[in-house]
């Protein structure tokens, strides 16, 4: 208790305590230079370089805690948003471009039951129970059946093939698990990723600068992963063309030289496209392509 007064006055930001957004929070955490140190047996911890503490809570909680409670910031996926239905009191602030998947309606890939219209009024289990119970209500009303829905908290893949649902309604990342449990996919009931939220009400006023900031260091941790700084030369007489090719998230800074007729580009690209923009920017005659990786940016 004592230790839980200690931080009544700081920031609270809740990062998801384990499962498949931990370790990419901890990483976006410490690109945004947010410094601490987790004691294994304490789920609260206190930011040295900011008035702030993060809590290690569950993902399916922290849109509550945000949402209800004191909580000011938290991270987790837009799943557990809607499935917590704290969609009203909750804000998203930023998406992160990590954890994304869908939840989708699977059955045995050689089963009888191949549509949605088929598996309802069976056993359907999952630990979405809202989102497939408001799914499932559509199909059985327009069908006249009842569709029996039954959660199950982990292993959710198994449940099939062990006798205990003719269905489930479970995430897919790389559908690897899916597959190797002799499922396929029939219905995507939502795309997920991860994101950034913080309560629709203010808390406390004298937080939002400290919020902002936040946003504002993590929005720079994420372009950074994304984007690279693509730096050319090129004749002037061909400038159009090239900014064409590379315009930047706002625009791209043209500079002259001291070569007449020649200027240099800088702009930022995204990275998963670099080698194909380096091809283009090559055929129209431009040279001394550079490209230079970004630790940290603000944008």
């Amino acid at each position: 208790m004592e230790y839980f007064e200690s931080i009544k006055d700081r920031l609270l930001f809740a990062i998801p305590k384990k499962g498949r957004l931990y370790e990419k929070c901890l990483e976006l955490l410490h690109g945004a230079d947010i410094q601490f140190t987790r004691s294994q047996r304490l789920d609260v911890c206190l930011v040295r370089n900011f008035p702030m503490a993060l809590v290690f809570l569950p993902a399916a909680d922290i849109p509550r805690f945000v949402g209800e409670g004191n909580v000011d910031l938290g991270i987790t996926g837009q799943d557990m948003i809607a499935e917590s239905e704290m969609g009203a009191l909750v804000t998203e602030v930023l998406p992160l471009g990590f954890g994304k998947c869908s939840l989708q309606v699977q059955v045995p890939e050689k089963g009888n039951l191949q549509t949605v219209d088929q598996l309802a009024g069976k056993r359907v289990v999952t630990s979405f129970e809202v989102l497939a119970g408001k799914y499932f209500k559509g199909l059985d009303d327009r069908l006249g059946t009842t569709t029996k829905i039954e959660y199950v908290g982990g292993s959710v893949e198994a449940a099939c093939a062990l006798g205990l649902a003719d269905g489930i309604v479970d995430l897919v990342e790389s559908g690897e698990t899916m597959r190797a449990a002799g499922l396929h996919a029939i219905s995507t009931l939502l795309a997920s990723e991860a994101v950034l939220l913080k309560s629709t009400q203010t808390k406390k006023a004298d937080h939002n600068a400290l919020i902002d900031r936040l946003t504002s260091r993590i929005a720079g941790v994420i372009a950074a992963g994304k984007y690279v700084l693509c730096n050319y030369n090129i004749e002037r007489i061909r400038l159009k063309d090239a900014t064409s090719i590379t315009p930047g998230r706002r625009a791209a800074t043209v500079s002259p030289l001291e070569d007449e007729g020649w200027v240099a580009v800088s702009s930022m690209v995204e990275k998963k496209v670099v080698a194909e923009i380096m091809d283009r920017l090559e055929a129209i005659g431009a040279c001394d392509i550079l490209i230079i990786a970004l630790d940290n940016c603000r944008v």
